[in-house]
């Protein structure tokens, strides 16, 4: 009870029904964790998005055997050794703080690719931490469980990061002003309709960052720094106008591109049909775009099929607003 006592946050607590203290035990959860948009254009590494769909189910159980066992009923073939699998990683990690516990058993659903660019490896990490966190009481807070997911993006991209994970955990659409010490800011976007196409290529995200320039131009710097604050003060404001004029990036967007087939047509004819904006999800190949209604955004979701059929290249889309609430209880 005294672990409980140091660790438990009344005000800061995802999944806080049926847990905490005095809380009934819970032996058994399972979640849906979802996917993210992460950079948001302008917004390397400090801005992300949660998804309504699609979703990784997971599933964690409390263990009596020592660390975490992993049970994947998918086809992607990931690791079922914990040091080596991103949900692995991140259970590990909070295990390290929490003596009382052994272990967990997780039994993973992947519906999200991996390599998709819609953080396939953040909802691995995030959906187990929320819900082990769910099992223990609420002990942690939500800024610890990002810390400890950030673990399993380390073993995913080789970089500690959270702009997939903070939204993944908190919902709606989240700022990270510092990943050491964590300083992570929600923001009160308006209601946004988003449309994804993933072409069916893979891009490494640890692939994707070896390509970007370490050096940048001060002027190229000043302009990026203008739409983020752009970016940031449109959401917030619940100016459309401005939220469009934002979504652009001349650092990143440039070299990335060049991964992804039909990217300057799909930005354009969307823009043309009606899109807000948009650009390249994390580091692809996956390509959002963002809209006021969902007459605009199914036109979107429209242009970006017609180019992926002309091109002859396989895709996927979805259509779908920001979660608001990041990872899902489903059933304990």
């Amino acid at each position: 009870m005294n672990l409980i006592k140091k660790y438990y946050t009344p005000s800061n607590t995802p999944l806080g029904e049926g847990g905490g203290e005095g809380g009934r035990a819970k032996k058994s959860v399972s979640v849906l964790s979802p996917a993210t948009v992460a950079n948001v254009v302008c917004g390397f590494d400090i801005l992300g998005f949660a998804l309504n769909n699609p979703n990784d189910e997971v599933t964690i159980s409390l263990s009596d055997e020592v660390g975490v066992q992993i049970i994947n009923q998918d086809d992607f073939d990931l690791p079922t050794d914990p040091e080596k699998n991103v949900s692995g990683a991140a259970l590990l990690a909070m295990l390290e703080e929490c003596p009382d516990v052994k272990g967990f058993t997780l039994i993973s659903k992947k519906h999200i690719k991996p390599g998709s660019g819609i953080g396939s490896s953040a909802a691995s990490a995030a959906g187990p931490v929320v819900a082990a966190n769910y099992l223990l009481g609420n002990r942690f807070s939500k800024e610890d469980l990002v810390r400890f997911a950030m673990f399993g993006e380390k073993v995913a991209s080789g970089v500690k990061h959270a702009d997939n994970i903070a939204p993944a955990i908190y919902g709606g659409v989240t700022l990270i002003r510092s990943i050491f010490p964590l300083d992570i800011i929600a923001i009160d976007a308006p209601e946004l309709y988003v449309t994804v196409v993933h072409p069916q290529i893979e891009v490494r995200t640890a692939d994707a960052r070896k390509i970007l320039k370490q050096n940048i131009l001060l002027k190229d710097a000043i302009k990026q720094w203008g739409n983020i604050a752009g970016l940031v003060a449109g959401l917030i404001k619940h100016d459309y106008e401005l939220i469009g004029r934002s979504l652009e990036d001349v650092i990143i967007e440039p070299v990335r591109s060049i991964l992804i087939p039909g990217f300057n047509e799909v930005k354009s004819k969307c823009k043309e049909a009606g899109a807000l904006g948009g650009g390249i999800s994390g580091s692809g190949p996956s390509i959002f775009m963002l809209s006021k209604d969902e007459a605009t955004a199914k036109a979107v979701e429209k242009e970006m099929s017609n180019i992926y059929e002309r091109i002859g290249l396989d895709y996927q889309t979805h259509l779908t607003t920001i979660n608001q609430e990041g990872v899902k209880l489903v059933s304990s």
